[in-house]
Parts: C-alpha cells; structure tokens; sequence
C-alpha cells in the first residue's frame, strides 16, 4: 500500500512539473524582452539615455519600444529580480546580487572604475538647498548648513561610500569643524528638515541624515524623494511654498540651464553610475551603448540577437 502511495505521489508531482514546463526547461534566449525604464522626470533616466546616445528617448517616451513598463529605481530592481526576461537600469548605489549588472563596453559596474573613469555611465550626485533668505527660522537654515558640511567631511564619506557611490575627496572631520556649527549645540527634536528629490539618492540621504540628526540636536529627518526634477522644484521652483516644499533636493544628474539656483545652494555630494540590469538567470554579460540604444529604441526585440 505504500508503495502505492508513493508511486502516485510521484506521478502527481511529475505532472505538476509539466503544466510548469518543468524545472529544467531553461532560459529562453528566443524570449521578448521586458524593457523597464524610469519617467522622464527621472535623472538616472536622463543620464542612462544620454550615455548610450539615444538623447531624444530623455523625455519623450514616444521613441521607446512599444511595451515598455515604468518604474522607479526600487520596483525596477524588483521586477528584474523576478523578470526572467526584463532589462532596466539602476544606481549603481542600489546594486545588489539579486540581480546581474552587466558590464558596459566590457567594464564592470563597480566603484573601482568609477574612481579611474573606466566605466562610461558615471553621473553626478548633486545636491541644492532652499535660497538662504527663504526658511521659516534661523534654526532650520543653520542645521541645513550644517548637514551640508557634514556631507563633505571624511564622516559623510564613510556613509557615501558605504552605500555603494564615490564620494569627494574630503580631509576633514566632522569633530574638527563641529564649533562652527552652534545650532548643533542645542536641542532640536522639535525641527522637521524635509529631504527630496532623486529616489536613486533616497538611501545615501536617509544613510546621511541618520547619522547626523544625534550630531545635531536630534532633529528629525523626513524623507519623501520623488525624482531628481523635484529636487529643485521642491526647494526654489514652482514648489518651494506648496505642502511638498524641501530643504534640501537631490539630482542625480546635472542641473539644468533652468535650474540655476542662489548663490551657494548647490554642490555636489558624491560620484555614482548606472547600471544596466537583467536577471541572474540571463545568459548576457556584456552591452554596448550601441546594443541598449537598440533595445530602448525597440530595434531588437528578443534575447537571442544580442547573444548571435
């Protein structure tokens, strides 16, 4: 009887495997690709379709292949991650092994060739703050300078790399200029500093503003990052005075022409790349500008005409 049982277990189960086309069937290289991108508000956006030539696809989704899903740099890395078939693009900063980044031009995705200029997607972390005669206190100005000399002692540093992007070359420490930042002397748990822009940021900033708030008399740090346009848009455009105002944005590209802000609100806080992703079970290793520009573009359509 029991081996009756186990023969019919068996049997089951062998068949359970095949309305699932089984365990063994493989990745299909015939297989349509998934293309996932982000919005054109996006920076990662605006830096991945400059960088692999293909400028018109920034902001206008017009030009992209017909099925193309978007995301933020969060649910792109998910999809991926379950996407047999998908591609996106992420912050290097974001880049986990659940997922393959592939190498751009023959070059690794990693921080080494960043720092020697050997990987071709780099981008900036850019950083603006509200103009200095424009806060609603003394308070929340002074603390905002002072998280703004914090991201650029060897402190910040340590953070910045440890979230996975190149920081600036930095000297100082926070200890050795803490005395000419007062306000971190009293307390300040009763003062919210707002914190947007770029969510390929989001982590570095929380990483950032995390460490800092003891430093400075516990004021609380709230983050709501929504894309590098509303960096800018949030701290001295058209939505510094509505319910989503920010001190401090963030880009992770260039500002524009349009976004040239007071004197001595802008900087930079670190060095960062994109990456192009797929899923681990992908056999592809390697693309070129040109290859990307092709799949956005909707000229390849299938896996196999990358691996030919």
């Amino acid at each position: 009887m029991k081996k009756l049982i186990t023969l019919v277990t068996v049997f089951v189960f062998a068949l359970t495997l095949s309305a699932c086309g089984g365990t063994d069937a493989g990745w299909d290289a015939s297989s349509n690709i998934t293309v996932y991108t982000r919005d054109t508000s996006s920076g990662t956006r605006a830096g991945f379709m400059g960088g692999i030539g293909f400028d018109d696809a920034a902001e206008d989704d017009s030009v992209l292949v017909d099925g193309f899903v978007i995301k933020d740099n969060t649910g792109i890395l998910n999809s991926v991650t379950t996407d047999e078939y998908g591609i996106g693009y992420i912050s290097l900063a974001t880049l986990n092994d659940d997922v393959k980044g592939l190498q751009f031009d023959g070059v690794e995705p990693n921080v080494q060739n960043v720092v020697n200029n050997t990987y071709g997607l780099k981008r900036p972390f850019n950083y603006v703050t509200r103009a200095m005669d424009d806060y609603e206190s003394d308070t929340e100005k002074n603390i905002v300078l002072a998280f703004v000399a914090f991201m650029e002692t060897t402190d910040g540093a340590d953070i910045i790399t440890n979230e996975g992007a190149v920081p600036l070359d930095s000297k100082e420490t926070w200890d050795s200029i803490a005395a000419e930042h007062d306000v971190c002397n009293q307390d300040n748990s009763d003062v919210v500093i707002r914190f947007g822009g770029s969510d390929s940021i989001q982590k570095i900033a929380e990483a950032l503003s995390a460490s800092f708030a003891p430093k400075c008399g516990d004021f609380v740090p709230e983050h709501d990052h929504t894309g590098s346009s509303d960096g800018f848009k949030r701290t001295q455009g058209s939505e510094k005075d509505g319910d989503n105002y920010k001190h401090i944005g963030f880009a992770s590209r260039p500002f524009k022409d349009s976004e040239n802000g007071a004197d001595g609100t802008q900087g930079q806080l670190a060095w960062d790349a994109i990456v192009a992703i797929v899923n681990l079970n992908n056999e592809l290793d390697s693309v070129t500008a040109e290859d990307l520009k092709n799949i956005y573009s909707g000229e390849i359509t299938t896996w196999d005409e990358l691996l030919d």
